[in-house]
């Protein structure tokens, strides 16, 4: 099935500047800024500038460079924030049994205290 990116989700304005949003890095490929809604002390949300739905669009579509560019983003935004040193989670929800809200690839970097287990077992 054929995905449509919806370019009036609240990702893709805030990449064109029509929302604000408190930037921590940003390259040519990638826009990293605090979640509004913080989960954990630090929790920064990694997106990529193109036009992405969620990883299965991305890495199906998305050319070398701005693979590249999204996942150096992801380390250099843990080293900036400190992270790095105690450990952090990244996590990217992928359509709708995974509970994606925003249809535009995201990640999220969590840290800044013990993140417990992934998943409960089965």
């Amino acid at each position: 099935m054929a995905k449509i990116y919806d370019d009036s989700n609240v990702f893709a304005r805030i990449l064109r500047g029509e929302i604000p949003c408190k930037r921590v890095y940003e390259t040519e490929h990638a826009l990293a800024f605090h979640d509004i809604d913080p989960q954990t002390p630090t929790h920064v949300l990694v997106i990529p500038k193109g036009a992405y739905i969620d990883m299965d669009d991305f890495t199906a579509k998305a050319s070398e460079a701005e693979i590249a560019g999204l996942f150096r983003a992801v380390g250099e935004v843990a080293r900036m924030v400190g992270a790095d040193g105690p450990g952090y989670r990244i996590l990217s929800n992928c359509g709708e049994a995974a509970h994606q809200e925003v249809p535009h690839l995201h990640i999220h970097l969590f840290a800044g205290r013990d993140l417990g287990r992934m998943i409960g077992k089965a």
